[in-house]
């Protein structure tokens, strides 16, 4: 049996993800949409956020929005140039529009989303012709348990309902 080796560039990659899911069980764990990010700067994470739109009572409170605030802070520039987020579901328009804005070098994400993703799934914000910053968006990255921390969130809401 072989086994394929992950290169050394995409092992942290993996590294950063992971850290990412945890945010997301938190979520989770707090009732939230199980949405988790991590924000980088030379391999180094500058932010970590989670969904908080329950807790907050407030519609802008994703966790893509959260991070890019902390990471600001941290970078003390409006500008995120040469950092990289990690987040568990492709952002909505909203994220993804202030990911331009914050000029997020680049955006890795685990699961699609068919509904409102806005990073290449519905629309595709972050490589649009009609903005002024281009992001480089990889997708799939731990996409099999970002997508699995979703669908049980989501169906335990079912089962609730029920």
């Amino acid at each position: 049996m072989f086994t394929k080796e992950i290169p050394p560039e995409e092992i942290i990659h993996i590294h950063f993800m992971r850290e990412a899911i945890k945010q997301a069980k938190i979520a989770y764990e707090h009732d939230e949409v199980p949405v988790g990010v991590i924000i980088t700067h030379q391999n180094k994470i500058i932010a970590k956020a989670h969904n908080q739109v329950e807790m907050l009572k407030d519609p802008t409170a994703h966790a893509e929005m959260i991070a890019i605030t902390q990471a600001t802070s941290s970078m003390s520039s409006k500008w995120l140039y040469d950092c990289n987020m990690y987040v568990t579901l492709e952002p909505c328009s909203m994220c993804a529009g202030a990911l331009v804005l914050a000029r997020i070098k680049n955006l890795y994400f685990g699961a699609k989303d068919k509904k409102t993703g806005a990073c290449g799934s519905v629309f595709n914000i972050p490589e649009s012709e009609k903005v002024n910053h281009k992001i480089e968006v990889k997708t799939g990255l731990l996409e099999a348990e970002c997508s699995e921390i979703m669908t049980n969130f989501f169906k335990s809401k079912r089962n609730i309902a029920n």
